[in-house]
């Protein structure tokens, strides 16, 4: 479902994406999916209702264990502990922790819905570099296998326009697809996405790229809240604000914002993502695993001390970012209307989707 929100946005960042269609795994390179280099970020999904959102993401990519390095850079495994690093640091191989010899990438991460919560959307992200020490064919960036906790792979296909920009000596991509009806039947639990499109190897963009699995939900145990999931995908030149209108947040609101983006390397600051309820100034995010000024830092964090699982649990994803973040702070005065505001300084880093869910007036 799409209703138009208006989005405003101080240039068009990234924008129309996905259609899912899940059948039996298929090897074979699906057909070519349509593209656009800039895709501005429209809302995807909206509502009012007693609920959230849920998110389960992984990396596809991480350093190679031997890996060729400058002096100055952490090991490997001291990169994926959390060591500052960039992928550009080290020579980059799949993650592949199935047993299907089929697969030559793949990750798990858990969604956690609520007791008593019923899926009302899910939607599926997947993207990443396409030019490394290898080039990968654009041509599969349209599909993806999912497979649902204990069940076997199903072919994804994108179900819109993928995303795809040369720039800054990388390839990048997303895409992404609508796949409700898998999560709603399958609900809680480790899910398993394979064969994202990134390649591999060591250059001066490095190698990056993950998925992650966005999920609204109701729950009538919980409070009243608006709902709003927008996605696009361009290079971040420049601020970015997306406002929910429409929106009575009442003082003291409670609320999360998730963001989904690409090729943030972490220690190099000039990154900020900010939330504002009115005219007053916005109140930048931060949290223990997202300082203020790198907000774009290769995570994988939620407020709350057990996040959900992921296989594997990197600290430190080397180029992709899923974060949500507590709004409470911003949210304190409350207001008649919410509006995102991303900043970055980089100009090879790429956001892919943002959602939000904030306390309604009752």
């Amino acid at each position: 479902m799409r209703h138009s929100l208006g989005p405003l946005l101080r240039r068009a960042m990234v924008g129309v994406l996905a259609l899912g269609v899940i059948g039996a795994p298929a090897r074979a390179a699906a057909p070519p999916s349509p593209e656009a280099e800039r895709l501005a970020f429209t809302e995807r999904y909206r509502a009012v209702q007693h609920g959230g959102f849920v998110r389960a993401a992984n990396t596809a990519i991480s350093c190679r264990t031997p890996a060729t390095r400058p002096a100055t850079a952490p090991s490997c495994p001291s990169a994926r502990d959390g060591a500052t690093a960039a992928n550009g640091d080290f020579d980059m191989f799949y993650v592949d922790v199935d047993s299907d010899p089929n697969t030559y990438n793949s990750s798990r991460a858990e969604v956690r819905l609520p007791d008593g919560a019923r899926v009302t959307y899910a939607r599926l992200y997947w993207g990443g570099n396409l030019r490394v020490g290898e080039q990968k064919p654009p041509k599969d960036d349209g599909r993806v296998l999912i497979a649902e906790p204990g069940g076997e792979y199903k072919e994804v296909l994108a179900d819109t326009v993928v995303g795809h920009r040369v720039a800054q000596g990388a390839d990048a991509f997303q895409a992404s697809a609508d796949v409700t009806g898998l999560v709603r039947e399958s609900r809680s639990g480790l899910y398993t996405v394979a064969q994202v499109n990134v390649a591999m190897g060591r250059s001066a963009a490095g190698a990056w790229g993950g998925w992650t699995l966005v999920v609204a939900y109701e729950n009538a145990s919980e409070p009243l809240r608006h709902l709003a999931l927008w996605d696009g995908f361009d290079t971040l030149e420049s601020a970015r604000e997306l406002r929910l209108s429409g929106a009575d947040i009442p003082k003291g609101a409670s609320g999360r914002a998730g963001l989904v983006a690409y090729d943030g390397d972490r220690g190099r600051t000039g990154d900020s993502f900010a939330v504002s309820t009115g005219p007053r100034a916005s109140t930048p995010l931060s949290d223990p695993a997202n300082p203020l000024g790198d907000a774009l830092n290769s995570t994988i964090a939620e407020p709350g001390a057990a996040g959900a699982r992921r296989v594997p649990s990197y600290s430190n994803t080397l180029g992709y970012d899923s974060d949500v973040f507590d709004l409470g702070p911003a949210l304190r005065r409350g207001g008649d209307q919410l509006a995102v505001r991303l900043v970055s300084q980089r100009d090879a880093a790429w956001a892919g989707a943002l959602f939000v869910a904030v306390d309604a007036q009752q």
